[in-house]
């Protein structure tokens, strides 16, 4: 377990605080027979799913219609869970750990709060770079989906 050293301002002793991967979520809304990517807004820049960080009490699946809504301005139904992906690497910022789920979205698609641009996108036509492991998620979603429809 990794744990950074502080020292108690009272007393001098040692307190341990302890470092643990951030819970965050993604999403791949399926919608007009593609998928929803965002242009991130922040840091890192590029194409990505929709997500972002859980917050203190709610669960990982209000999370992710949370982020969708936020977003995208869609309404998520039909959440299904896809992976859960931790490589310490798949953020530069820091090590998190994001839940991944699919869903089907409902509405007009419209960029929102760290969302610059949104776009539709077939699965075979996918930007080159998308930001954090996303690629990978998407093929894992691409292997998935295939086997599911021959």
């Amino acid at each position: 377990m990794s744990y950074n050293s502080l020292s108690c301002p009272n007393c001098g002793s040692d307190v341990k605080q302890y470092r643990n991967p951030f819970p965050t979520v993604d999403i791949i809304i399926e919608i007009d027979g593609g998928i929803i990517l965002i242009e991130r807004k922040n840091p890192p820049f590029g194409w990505a799913l929709p997500g972002g960080f859980v917050d203190y009490g709610e669960s990982l699946e209000d999370a992710a219609i949370r982020e969708a809504r936020e977003e995208t301005s869609l309404v998520v139904s039909n959440l299904r869970l896809l992976g859960c992906y931790s490589d310490p690497a798949r953020d530069s910022r820091m090590h998190s750990i994001s839940t991944v789920y699919t869903g089907t979205g409902s509405g007009t698609p419209s960029a929102a709060d760290d969302a610059d641009n949104i776009a539709v996108f077939k699965l075979n036509e996918l930007p080159k770079q998308l930001c954090f492991d996303h690629s990978k998620i998407l093929a894992d979603y691409t292997a998935q989906k295939s086997s599911h429809h021959p």
